[in-house]
């Protein structure tokens, strides 16, 4: 049998390799009497398509729920602290698993465990389901000897990312929802009512009636929405009967929907996400509610790293990685060339233009009483606070804003069509 190998020798070095050998005890064992720690033992002839747990890839790739995840590292921190081994431990919590997926996951952490492969360096094969953070802190865990308090450190800080999104989620559900509604209504009466409304005015007032400037508006959009498409008007696209049948309203709908997912998978390349999350952070309200999110996660996760034994350097590359803003990411990368310079971390976080003047004070008075992770955990849950209030704020502006612009728009459309209506009718003498 054939194997690929990725293994850290004892100077710290990562060497790979192919291994051909009766089963992979035969090269572990192998790799072992070189000195080298094994990393990553499979089958050559492996499917790329399952490497990392992947079961499946692309728009319905499978996903593991905070809840599971939490869960499982609760009662994974409570079986270590008990002194159960860790691979009956992973096997325990595989059988009480509810995803299927997750199952696969946690199966194949045990099998690496029991072949050798540390427990960060198993976690670290599935960057879908464990995060970076995730990752660091059990790294850090081991290595401390603390592994079952850095999870449950892991397991409050992802409750405490999960109640966040929720709240943001929550807010965002019923503006979304009005409209949503508002659009779909505004189309139906495009094709359903306003055509009708159009020949009621056409045979009051005849073809030379002047209307209002919005009724016009409203018609012309009307009579655009329900036409033969405008591909009909395309080379080579005129001549394919369907193309004629179909109205503009249908054809921009499919475009927009194209466009919509071509948007979607460009906003997750790097440069897309840059020039995404620099523009949220101009928007007013947006911009203040992922401050707020950015710096209780910043505070939060970075404590919990340098408390775990992790160095200033490594906890900013983490921790820069688990804000979910770009932008910010940049900065603390920028933050962490200085500190390698000998600076202190409150000097750049200072300069920083998205970071409140709070934090660099609160970091410099944690750097000179050496409690930094103290001091951030009581600035993440300010933070957090502020996070709530803002949106509970947010939602409660969201909701009359919306009657507002709904009722703007309805009082629009019935201007534009009981306005001219009454108009006409007054012009028609009781002898006609």
């Amino acid at each position: 049998m054939k194997f690929i190998y990725k293994a850290q020798t004892k100077d710290g070095r990562t060497v790979s390799g192919t291994f051909e050998g009766p089963d992979k005890e035969a090269l572990i064992s192998s790799l072992v009497k070189q000195n080298a720690k094994p990393i990553l033992v499979r089958l050559a002839n492996e499917s790329e398509s399952n490497k990392g747990g992947k079961a499946n890839k692309g728009l319905f790739k499978d996903k593991v729920k905070l809840r599971d995840l939490v869960i499982f590292t609760r009662q994974f921190s409570t079986m270590v602290s008990a002194g159960v081994p860790l691979t009956r431990a992973l096997s325990t919590l595989e059988t009480q698993a509810e995803s299927k997926y997750f199952k696969t996951v946690i199966a194949g952490i045990s099998k690496d465990v029991e072949s050798g492969v540390s427990l960060g360096d198993a976690f670290s094969k599935y960057p879908d389901v464990f995060n970076d953070v995730y990752v660091n802190m059990i790294k850090a865990g081991e290595s401390g000897g603390i592994l079952d308090e850095i999870l449950k450190r892991v397991a409050a800080q992802i409750e405490k990312d999960a109640t966040i999104r929720k709240k943001i989620k929550s807010a965002m559900t019923y503006p979304t929802v009005i409209l949503s509604i508002t659009i779909l209504a505004f189309f139906g009466l495009m094709i359903f009512v306003i055509p009708k409304i159009g020949k009621i005015l056409k045979d009051l007032g005849g073809p030379d009636a002047k209307l209002p400037i919005y009724t016009e508006i409203l018609l012309k959009i009307s009579s655009f929405s329900i036409s033969p498409s405008i591909m009909q008007h395309i080379p080579g696209l005129a001549a394919i009967p369907v193309v004629n049948k179909i109205p503009n309203l249908l054809f921009m709908l499919l475009a927009m929907g194209i466009a919509f997912v071509y948007l979607m998978r460009y906003l997750k390349t790097p440069k897309g996400k840059l020039q995404l999350h620099t523009i949220l952070l101009k928007i007013p309200v947006i911009k203040v509610i992922i401050i707020k999110v950015a710096v209780a996660r910043f505070a939060r996760t970075f404590a919990s790293l340098t408390s775990s034994g992790v160095s200033v350097l490594e906890a900013l590359q983490v921790t820069g990685g688990a804000i979910g803003n770009k932008v910010i990411e940049a900065e603390l990368i920028e933050a962490a060339k200085e500190v390698r310079n000998g600076k202190p971390l409150s000097e750049p976080i200072s300069k920083s233009p998205h970071f409140p003047p709070i934090v660099a004070q609160m970091l410099a008075v944690g750097e000179e009483t050496g409690q930094i992770d103290t001091i951030l955990v009581k600035v993440a849950d300010f933070y957090e606070e502020e996070v709530d209030t803002v949106i509970e704020s947010l939602s409660s502006i969201i909701e009359p804003v919306m009657i507002i612009v709904m009722g703007a728009i309805v009082g629009v459309i019935a201007a534009s069509v009981m306005g001219p209506i009454a108009s006409l009718s007054q012009n028609i003498s009781p002898d006609n």
